[in-house]
């Protein structure tokens, strides 16, 4: 099975779960989170981007002569809006197999920016271009506000570092389970040796019962931004020292995740900062900015 299979029977599974469904929200930012996040590439220099024909798939335009035309429309809006097309639209070839042979063919390497104009111009009556329109919104906005985090007021803040916190629990992971930690049981207990080091000994539910959260509410979502920063550098460093020195077995890794935690606690102490649990508890979640957010991209739509 080639890679074109892979992404055509990955976008069936995907479609056959919600079609004729009614989603909820979680349900359907779910389903738009899998369905983009999918067929995101990365470069050698680490920059992400698309290939115009995943695009069309994803957006379900069957003919590339059609979705050229919305690409064309994207063009012009990304030239009157000052930004260079060659930056956002990178003309490519590719090499795929047509039955027993192989052809090139014309693609296109899309960044997000450039895929957030396509779906603007996309056909307003499929329900995967509305999906695709608030996805590479509230995206493209959140990789603005990393861009400009030293201007940005402290609820902004908070959903720039939570998102690049959402990106490296990813890679922490990935890094915990070649390190050997592989249940979800493993790696709730090595979430807990993290919070220990960095909390001075508090577990998850000791931290959820001082900020007074409920069973299923994340801990992550109630933090200010300089708790979030600095659990943010407890993962980076976590996930970095565990690929960095092979380190193998749970508890090897349990222990150097609650060291990693103690040295920025250390390090917080040492600058003459503030404890992590004694920092203030935000009144609004991320999810209620999230969803703030989406209102006011909705609205200025309108």
């Amino acid at each position: 099975m080639n890679d074109n299979d892979d992404f055509e029977n990955k976008l069936d599974e995907i479609s056959n779960r919600i079609l004729g469904k009614a989603l909820s929200e979680e349900e359907e930012n779910a389903y738009t989170e899998t369905l983009f996040e999918s067929i995101k590439h990365i470069n050698e220099y680490g920059q992400e981007f698309w290939y115009a024909r995943e695009l069309q798939e994803a957006l379900e335009y069957k003919e590339w002569r059609n979705f050229n035309k919305v690409i064309d429309k994207a063009k012009e809006a990304c030239k009157g809006s000052e930004n260079s097309i060659l930056d956002h639209f990178v003309d490519v070839n590719k090499i795929v197999k047509a039955g027993v042979a192989q052809k090139e063919i014309e693609d296109i390497q899309l960044s997000r920016y450039a895929c957030y104009l396509i779906v603007q111009n996309g056909d307003p009556r499929k329900k995967v271009i509305a999906l695709g329109q608030t996805y590479f919104a509230v995206k493209t906005r959140q990789q603005e506000l990393i861009e400009n985090f030293d201007n940005l007021d402290e609820d902004k803040k908070r959903l720039a570092i939570r998102h690049e916190m959402a990106e490296h629990n990813k890679l922490l992971v990935a890094a915990a389970k070649d390190a050997g930690v592989e249940t979800a049981l493993d790696y709730a207990i090595f979430q807990n040796y993290g919070y220990m080091g960095l909390y001075g000994g508090l577990k998850a539910a000791d931290i959820k019962k001082r900020k007074g959260l409920g069973k299923n509410q994340q801990i992550l979502d109630h933090m200010g931004y300089e708790e979030l920063a600095a659990n943010l550098f407890r993962a980076t460093q976590t996930e970095a020292k565990l690929k960095r020195e092979n380190i193998q077995g749970k508890e090897k890794a349990n222990q150097t995740h609650y060291e990693v935690g103690q040295k920025v606690r250390q390090t917080i102490a040492d600058i003459g900062g503030t404890m992590p649990e004694d920092l203030p508890t935000p009144e609004k979640s991320i999810k209620q900015l999230e969803k703030e957010l989406k209102i006011v991209e909705k609205t200025k739509k309108k």
